[in-house]
């Protein structure tokens, strides 16, 4: 799951000191497409295809219709190799013809600039906003500026762009001055919709998957254990369906892993499940995950399935630097 949630703005660098010749950031771009190998392909292919931009991980998933690129470098080549995957989404992807358990609003539906080392969050919010001019102008969609780049504070969590779908969008931007979108057209595009694109700290995409088939379970333990309805600081989630894998997923984001990190949403989730007599199937990480979320026994306590430890993000980083 990718949606995210406001927090302050911590200085989190990696991989040694900040140096002025050593700047890198990370864009994590979901686009609204995980059935279509061609498609995802072409995605990787246009960030690859950018000079100074290390392709760091993809993830593609048939039931949440959706794949999550994730590559880093200096600020200008990223901001490139954003607009070059945007340009492609834009050219392959039809929302008219999407369905998938994830909330959604774009065929690129979200652009985080993530801050590494040597780059602080307001040049994130920069490129961000560079970014979202460039979309606007050039390909004729909606931008909307969240998290630590929002213009507007009910903008800033991305759920509350996502409200209603992207018809619920399309209607309060019709009918509410303050949903006039931060660069492009007035209305969503006819078959990209609407971009959202901001500057974040890390995030980790959590997702524990449950023994049942009954996705009411999933949504109500959801519900518990984020942080919107009194549950867990800095956890987002929802309840979905994979029927794919005939299981039921509860899918977070931890927006801060050192306030709730993955044993703790973990072990909240297993608490839950337990009073519903439902067993914990195993659970999975979206993307990297930073080192520093990773303790001695994590993989073994949450149960992650397949995991690499190439998703580590510091590991991945020190493995593409040649």
């Amino acid at each position: 799951m990718k949606p995210e949630g406001r927090q302050a703005s911590p200085a989190f660098v990696f991989l040694g000191e900040r140096t002025s010749v050593d700047r890198i950031v990370e864009c994590v771009p979901n686009f609204s497409e995980g059935r279509n190998a061609a498609t995802v392909q072409a995605l990787v292919a246009a960030v690859a295809a950018v000079p100074g931009v290390r392709l760091l991980d993809h993830t593609m998933d048939p039931d949440h219709h959706r794949s999550v690129l994730t590559f880093a470098g200096e600020p200008m080549a990223v901001e490139a190799a954003a607009f070059h995957a945007i340009t492609v989404a834009t050219t392959r992807i039809d929302l008219r013809q999407h369905a998938g358990v994830h909330p959604r609003i774009g065929a690129t539906d979200v652009v985080p600039f993530v801050p590494l080392r040597g780059v602080t969050m307001e040049e994130c919010v920069q490129s961000a906003r560079r970014v979202g001019q460039r979309i606007g102008t050039e390909l004729g969609i909606p931008v909307f500026l969240y998290e630590q780049a929002a213009t507007q504070p009910v903008r800033t969590r991305l759920e509350a762009i996502r409200r209603g779908g992207l018809s619920g969008l399309a209607a309060r931007m019709e009918s509410d001055p303050v949903w006039r979108p931060d660069f492009g057209p007035s209305s969503v595009h006819p078959t990209a919709g609407a971009v959202v694109t901001g500057a974040r700290p890390p995030l980790i995409a959590f997702n524990v998957n449950l023994a049942s088939h009954d996705v009411a379970i999933a949504r109500a333990i959801a519900k518990t254990v984020r942080e919107s309805n009194g549950g867990l600081p800095c956890v987002k989630a929802i309840g979905v369906a994979l029927a794919s894998r005939s299981l039921v997923q509860v899918a977070m984001n931890l927006t801060d892993y050192r306030v709730t990190s993955m044993e703790t949403a973990f072990r909240a989730v297993q608490a839950e499940a337990d009073k519903a007599g439902v067993r914990i199937a195993g659970s999975e990480l979206i993307g990297l995950v930073p080192q520093t979320a990773l303790g001695p026994a994590t993989v073994q306590t949450v149960r992650l399935e397949r995991f690499d430890p190439m998703q580590v993000l510091e590991t991945r980083l020190a493995a593409t630097a040649g």
